[in-house]
C-alpha cells in the first residue's frame, strides 16, 4: 500500500464501525415495530402539554388524571392489533396499570413495544435565525437511556423541529439539529434502545408544497449524512418526519395524492433502503388526513423500499380524549374513539384506508407552534 492510500484512508470517516451487544436485538425490534398493519402511539406529551389536552374538557391536570388518560388508550381491549409501540413520558414509564403492572411491563404483556421520549425540550438556537430551535438532553445520555432499558423500554424518540421562515431554514440550524440526532441515535443504540429520529419540518408557515419538498429534502439529507458518519445501524433505527405538505397558514390545498408523491419522491432522495422504517408524524393534520394522506404514500407508484407507517399522538387520540370527557362514564365511548383511529390507520398502512368506513369528521389540530 502506497504512503499515499496510506494516508487517505486514516484521514476517511470509519462509517458503520459501532460494535454493540445489542446488535440483533434492535434490527429484531425495528422490523416488529413496523409489522404489516402495526404503527405507534405517541402518548409522551410532557406535563405542561397536558393542560392543552386537559383544559377543553374542564379536566385538572394533576398525575392521577394523566394516569387515567394514559390507562384511556393502553387499557383499551385489542389495541395490540393495531399498535407495536407505545411512545411514553418519563412519568408514564413509572406509573401502573390497572392491574398493578408498570406500564412497561404491562405493554410487554400484550406484545407491544414500551419506548420512550429521551429529549428534554427545546430550547432558542443563539445560533441559528430568529425563531429557530434546538433540542436538549444529551448531558449523561448514556446513563438515562441505559435507566430506561432497564425500566423495560426498548425504542425512544428525540424530536427536532425546523420552521420555514421567508422560505427557508438557515443553514446553522440545518447542521447543528443533524448532528444532535445523529448523537442521540448512536448513544441510544449503544444502550440498547431502537432510536427514533424526528427531524420535523414543521407545517407552521405561509409556504406552498414546494417549498416543504425543498427545505424537508435538505434537512433530511444532512440528517442521513450524520447517522451515517456517526455510524448509526440503520437496520436498527427508524425515521419519525413530517408529510411534506403546504404550511398551514397559506390558504394552499393539496390532495392525498400529491402529499404522497412529494413525500415518497423525498425520502426516495435521501433515505437508504437499509433504513428499515419511517414512521410519520401527523404534524397538525386532521385525524381524517392523517389516514388519507398515510394510505395514499402506500399506494403510490414510487420505489418504497422502507415501511411506512404512523406514530400519531393527536391523530389517534384527540377523538378519543372528546369522548372520554374525563369521567369514568366515559370510559367506554372513549375507548371505542380510540379504537377506531388505530383501525382507520392500521388500513392505511396496509394502502386499504376506506373513507366511506371513518365516521370522522375532518376537523383540523393545527396548533400554531405546537410543543410536546
Amino acid at each position: 500500500m502506497s504512503d499515499r492510500v496510506s494516508v487517505l484512508r486514516t484521514q476517511l470517516p470509519a462509517y458503520n464501525t459501532i460494535t454493540t451487544k445489542y446488535e440483533a436485538e434492535l434490527r429484531q425490534t425495528a422490523k416488529r415495530m413496523t409489522a404489516p398493519g402495526k404503527g405507534l402511539l405517541a402518548a409522551d406529551e410532557s406535563i405542561g402539554s397536558c393542560s392543552k389536552r386537559f383544559d377543553p374538557i374542564g379536566l385538572e391536570n394533576t398525575e392521577p388524571n394523566r394516569q387515567k388518560y394514559r390507562a384511556l388508550m393502553l387499557e383499551a381491549e385489542g389495541f395490540e392489533k393495531y399498535i407495536s409501540g407505545v411512545i411514553l413520558h418519563d412519568e408514564t414509564v413509572f406509573q401502573k396499570a390497572t392491574n398493578g403492572q408498570t406500564f412497561p411491563e404491562y405493554l410487554t404483556s400484550k406484545g407491544v413495544y414500551p419506548g420512550i421520549k429521551t429529549d428534554l425540550g427545546l430550547h432558542d438556537l443563539e445560533e441559528g435565525a430568529p425563531g429557530e430551535q434546538m433540542t436538549e438532553g444529551l448531558d449523561g445520555y448514556i446513563k438515562r437511556a441505559q435507566k430506561y432499558y432497564k425500566a423495560g423500554c426498548r425504542f425512544c424518540k428525540w424530536r427536532n423541529v425546523y420552521k420555514i421562515q421567508n422560505g427557508t431554514v438557515s443553514e446553522s440550524a440545518v447542521r447543528f439539529n443533524a448532528e444532535t440526532l445523529a448523537r442521540y441515535a448512536i448513544l441510544s443504540q449503544k444502550a440498547g434502545l431502537v432510536p427514533i429520529v424526528e427531524p420535523e419540518v414543521m407545517i407552521d408557515g405561509t409556504h406552498d408544497i414546494d417549498t416543504c419538498q425543498r427545505v424537508s429534502q435538505h434537512v433530511w439529507a444532512e440528517v442521513a449524512a450524520a447517522l451515517q458518519r456517526h455510524g448509526v445501524i440503520w437496520e436498527g433505527c427508524l425515521l419519525k418526519p413530517n408529510m411534506v405538505v403546504p404550511g398551514a397558514e397559506s390558504g394552499k390545498k393539496a390532495t392525498a395524492e400529491e402529499v404522497a408523491r412529494y413525500t415518497v419522491t423525498t425520502l426516495a432522495r435521501t433515505m437508504p433502503p437499509a433504513l428499515v422504517g419511517v414512521t410519520f408524524l401527523s404534524g397538525g393534520l386532521s385525524e381524517v388526513q392523517a389516514s388519507e394522506y398515510l394510505n395514499a404514500i402506500n399506494n403510490v407508484d414510487i420505489p418504497r423500499p422502507w415501511k411506512l407507517t404512523f406514530s400519531y399522538a393527536r391523530g389517534l387520540q384527540s377523538s378519543a380524549l372528546k369522548a372520554w370527557g374525563g369521567k369514568d362514564s366515559g370510559i367506554p365511548a372513549g375507548r371505542r374513539a380510540f379504537l377506531h383511529r388505530a383501525k382507520m390507520n392500521s388500513n392505511a398502512q396496509l394502502g386499504k384506508y376506506n373513507r366511506a368506513e371513518d365516521d370522522k369528521e375532518s376537523q383540523s389540530l393545527y396548533v400554531k407552534g405546537n410543543s410536546y
